[in-house]
Parts: structure tokens; C-alpha cells; sequence
């Protein structure tokens, strides 16, 4: 296939560069995404079978194709892309409207979660737990903690188990405090079970609460210690549930004897501990448990880490399945308790997802069609525009009052909040918002304007992050 990769002069070297074999036509504009219909039809290339033009252009060039001869398409936004969407040129579909990059975005995306569903479809596991499979060479599952179940309200347990769903929750556990009360419990799992399919765990080390959980049909329980596999053991047994183990109060290799010594399905919980209040020692213990026990699930509480640290959760969570993918762990446990670890069942899933690619690729995991880069790049873009005559910026304007009126941004359930006095608009999108404040003569002052496309594009990029957002104030806060 003969292509021809089209571009204005700023970004022609980056063009060339990242070309790949390909030719390179510049055309007379500084700007690659103002290339015109006409501009390629005065250069008239020949002899080509596709013709890639930058994928910011919005032009109809379906009149040039026909006279060309040739398939015209989008290539990708930014010239760096140019030479990862040559290399997976025979996986796209190309087209007019959509630039290749998100095109290849979404196409890797999917190839990688065909591969994932693929690999568990085919893996040995050691429980079954309500058609999930665990431990074997199967994928690490997530399990999503409601914590303090009993204390919400039936909405609001509905409420968080679905969020939890749709992020990507393999099993739903119930965390159970201190003051729960057996009819308590069996009022919780009785709830969950009217809005999702997906195992149930309880979460208790009170034998009477374990107790009404294997009563009203828990799929499984956490968890049972010295203390209370002698009061609640042969229940749990009998009934077939399997049930995590926890050290306590002696070695958890006694626990797991007991255990397996009344019939119980065993999951080991070494326990993974806080950061500087063990967490390297733990992890240790966890690679030897596996080592002596490498017929034994394992659960790995991810959340004793990303709960008890001030960092943003979504490499933390990277780094700890890929440690619990190592160590050998079936089950990533995470609560989602505090507003900084908010997504971190997502993230968990998403992680396990790429270690299990990476582990059959026998790679490390990275360019798996799938990331956890949320702040970051995988590949920096260059900058194309360089300073002329370049103007410095002052800081001496003064504003005036819009005499349209004043316009009081926010955020409100997942939308961006605009308020005027003579309108209300919502909507996720701050070009869409705006374009609407202007279109109903609400915005008629170009710094007013473009005071309200700074706040309005912060309230979507802390939609976009889960953060929270108040208008005039910074949204990261002041960084080194």
C-alpha cells in the first residue's frame, strides 16, 4: 500500500520523522488541522492508495477523494502518533470523521479485553464461588467492600453495591460494624441480593453474625480466626460455604488446618499491613505462604495500602496487583472508605485485567491496550508552535462586570452546574454549557466569555477526575 502522509510546516519534521516509509506531502499552511479541500486538490498527488490527513481537520474531503482517486482518511491529532497508527494500520477501520488515534485507542482497548475474557474462559481455578472462578491460573478478581452495610438504608446500600458493579466489581462484600445485629445481617443480604447477581461476602469476625450469614445464604464469609472457627467452623462446613482465613491469635497455618480439617473451602488472608507499619514485611509473608501453599487462594487487601496513604490511588493500585500478582493472590480487596481512594475498584479491575495480559505475554504490563495513565502520558507530544514575535502576558487587566449578569459555576450529581439568574444549565461538557450561556445572550463580554471557558473547562476536568470543585480556586492547589 502506497500512503501519503499530509501536513502543514510546523509539524513536518515531527511528520517525517514518524513516517515510517511513507511520503510526505506540506502544504501551504502552518497549521496541519487548517489543511483544506482545496490546498489538496491544487497539489494534486498521484499514485496513492491512502491518503492520511491530520486528524484535527474537520473539512469534507469526500469530492477530493473521488478525484484523487484515492481513500481519504483521518490519521491522528498529533503527528507524534503517526508512526503507532502505521504500525497497526492493517488492525483500523480509517475514517473521515474520527481520527485514527482514537480509533486505534478504542481497538487495542478492545483486542486486549477480547484476549482477557478469552484467558478466563480457559483458566483452571481452585473454588468456584458462585460461577466466579478463584485462584488457579485465573484472573484476580475484585472484591468491593460496603462498609458498615447494616447502617445504610436500602437505597443507599443499592445504591453503592451498583456503583460498585459498574465499575467492575467481581463480588460484593458486606462489611458488617460492630453494633450489627443478626436480623441486621440477614435484612443486608436479603437487599444486595434484589439488585445484583454477583457473589456476596459477609464481613465479621462475630460468630453470631457469621452465623445469620451462613443462615440467610452468604456466599462467602470473612473471616474466621482461632476464635471463632470453634463456634461457627462445622456451620460453615455443613453448609459448603468457603470462608477466608485470618491469622489470629496464633499462626494462620494453625488456622487453615483447623479449617480444612472440618471441610471448610479455605481462602488465606496472611494480611497485607499499612505502609511503614510493615507492608514490605507482609509482602514477604505473602510470598512465602504461596510458595509452601500454592493450592490455596489467596486474598490480598489492597485497601490496607491505598486507605492509609496520601497518593493518588490509581499507580498505587497498578504497583499492588502486579506485587499480588506476583506473590501469587486471588482476590484484591478494596473498601473505596475514603474520598481519595474513590475508583479504586475500577482500578483494581483494570489492573488485573493487565497482569493477567502481561503474565501471558510473559511481559511486563505495559503497551497492553490498557493503562491506569490518568495525570500522565505514555508519550510525550512535542510542542509545534514556536514564538515569532511573542507578546509576555500581563496580569493588569481589568475585569468589568458583563452586563448580561453574573453566571455562579458548580458541580451537581456527574454535571456541570451553570447558574444564571435567568437560566439553569447542566450538562458534562463545558464547550456545550457555554455555547448555550452565549447562544441565549447570557455571556456578552469576551473576558467574561473567556472567564467562563477557564471555570467551566476545571468543572469538567474535575468531573473527569472525581474531584471536587469550587469556582475561583485552584483545582490541583499550589505544587512544587
Amino acid at each position: 500500500m502506497k500512503i501519503l502522509a499530509v501536513t502543514g510546516r510546523l509539524a513536518q519534521e515531527m511528520v517525517r520523522e514518524q513516517a515510517k516509509g511513507s511520503d510526505v506531502l506540506v502544504l501551504d499552511t502552518d497549521i496541519a488541522a487548517f489543511v483544506t479541500p482545496e490546498m489538496l486538490k491544487r497539489a494534486s498527488p498521484a499514485g496513492y492508495d491512502l491518503i492520511l490527513l491530520p486528524g484535527a481537520v474537520t473539512a469534507d474531503f469526500s469530492s477530493v477523494e473521488k478525484d484523487l482517486g484515492a481513500k481519504i482518511r483521518l490519521g491522528p491529532k498529533n503527528a507524534a502518533d503517526l508512526g503507532t497508527v502505521l504500525d497497526h494500520l492493517g488492525e483500523l477501520e480509517l475514517s473521515s470523521r474520527t481520527p485514527a488515534c482514537i480509533l486505534l485507542e478504542s481497538t487495542l482497548r478492545s483486542r486486549a479485553l477480547a484476549v482477557v475474557s478469552e484467558l478466563e474462559s480457559q483458566s483452571d481455578f481452585s473454588l468456584l464461588i458462585k460461577g466466579v472462578k478463584i485462584g488457579g491460573r485465573s484472573r484476580m478478581k475484585v472484591l468491593a467492600e460496603v462498609v458498615d452495610a447494616t447502617g445504610l438504608s436500602r437505597d443507599d446500600l443499592a445504591a453503592r453495591i451498583s456503583l460498585f458493579q459498574a465499575e467492575g466489581a467481581d463480588m460484593i462484600d458486606l462489611g458488617l460494624p460492630l453494633d450489627a445485629r443478626p436480623e441486621m445481617v440477614t435484612f443486608a443480604l436479603k437487599a444486595a441480593r434484589e439488585v445484583t447477581d454477583l457473589p456476596i461476602s459477609i464481613d465479621t469476625l462475630n460468630p453470631d453474625l457469621i452465623l445469620a450469614g451462613v443462615e440467610a445464604g452468604a456466599d462467602l464469609i470473612l473471616s474466621l480466626d482461632g476464635r471463632n472457627l470453634p463456634l461457627v467452623g462445622r456451620a460453615v462446613a455443613d453448609c459448603g460455604m468457603p470462608a477466608v482465613v485470618i491469622p489470629g491469635p496464633g499462626a494462620i497455618e494453625d488456622n487453615l488446618r483447623y479449617a480444612r480439617d472440618l471441610g471448610i473451602n479455605v481462602i488465606a488472608d496472611p494480611v497485607l499491613s499499612p505502609p511503614l507499619m510493615g507492608l514490605a514485611r507482609s509482602i514477604s509473608g505473602y510470598l512465602q505462604f504461596c510458595q509452601a501453599h500454592p493450592e490455596v487462594p489467596v486474598f490480598f487487601g489492597a485497601g490496607n495500602v491505598t486507605e492509609l496513604i496520601d497518593a493518588d490511588s490509581q499507580g498505587a493500585n497498578a504497583i499492588l496487583a502486579s506485587i499480588g500478582s506476583e506473590v501469587g493472590a486471588s482476590i484484591l480487596f478494596t473498601p473505596e472508605y475514603s474520598d481519595k481512594a474513590r475508583g479504586a475498584v475500577r482500578e483494581l479491575r483494570v489492573s488485573s485485567e493487565m497482569m493477567a495480559l502481561a503474565a501471558a505475554r510473559k511481559s511486563p504490563p505495559k503497551d497492553l491496550g490498557l493503562d491506569l495513565l490518568v495525570l500522565k502520558e505514555k508519550r510525550h507530544r512535542p510542542d509545534l508552535l514556536v514564538p515569532l514575535r511573542p507578546v509576555l502576558a500581563r496580569g493588569d487587566h481589568q475585569f468589568e462586570a458583563d452586563p448580561a449578569g453574573a453566571i455562579t459555576i458548580g458541580i451537581w450529581k456527574g454535571q456541570i452546574l451553570a447558574r444564571h439568574e435567568m437560566l439553569e444549565v447542566l450538562g458534562t461538557r463545558a464547550r456545550d454549557v457555554l455555547n448555550l450561556l452565549i447562544d441565549r445572550g447570557l455571556v456578552t463580554r469576551l473576558d467574561h466569555a473567556g472567564y467562563l471557558g477557564r471555570e467551566l473547562e476545571k468543572a469538567e476536568i474535575a468531573l473527569k477526575l472525581g474531584k471536587s470543585y469550587c469556582q475561583d480556586e485552584p483545582l490541583f492547589g499550589d505544587r512544587p
